[in-house]
């Protein structure tokens, strides 16, 4: 796969999928229909709501597209070819947030996230560098990569819609 234009503005990796508009319809719809189902499992209840919904892999092939660059990206940012990829989807309905947190268990090397829905006022992605807070607006298509250790938080989806993300890590594989 090309990479598509990359960006670097520590402790940011930006890029945006080609085509992102038709995949996250399908992306959208391929979640709804497998959410619930057997190939699903939620984890990390905190603030009233499940945080992770995963979805194995096999059961929702419109995801492809997008571990596809990410996993590309991610052979590029960390010069390495033996990764693992985990990934989940982050559901977020009107009023829901996600508390402050980082990666760093499981020898996590990068991790990222990649926007699905994202109405009008559904929260910034809150990054902690040293330096102080980093705000970034979400935008449907775009995809972000930063260090499993920088702590982050999402702020209230203040829309009356779901935000809808897939976030993952990338580790040397096993």
């Amino acid at each position: 796969m090309d990479l598509p234009p990359l960006t670097h503005e520590p402790p940011l990796y930006r890029t945006r999928l080609a085509g992102a508009e038709t995949v996250n319809r399908a992306l959208a719809a391929a979640f709804e229909r497998e959410f619930g189902g057997p190939h699903m499992r939620q984890s990390h209840r905190e603030l009233g709501r499940y945080e992770n919904t995963w979805i194995a892999r096999e059961a929702i092939p419109e995801a492809e597209p997008v571990l596809a660059l990410a996993e590309a990206a991610a052979h590029h940012i960390l010069g390495r070819d033996a990764l693992r990829c985990i990934f989940w989807f982050n559901r977020m309905q009107p009023g829901d947030r996600t508390a402050r947190h980082n990666h760093e268990e499981g020898g996590e090397l990068l991790s990222g996230v990649y926007y699905v829905e994202t109405p009008p006022a559904c929260g910034d992605l809150l990054l902690y560098p040293a330096e102080g807070v980093r705000r970034v607006r979400p935008q449907a298509g775009q995809m972000l990569f930063f260090p499993p250790r920088l702590a982050h938080a999402v702020e209230a989806n203040r829309s009356d819609r779901l935000r809808l993300s897939l976030a993952f890590n990338f580790g040397p594989a096993e």
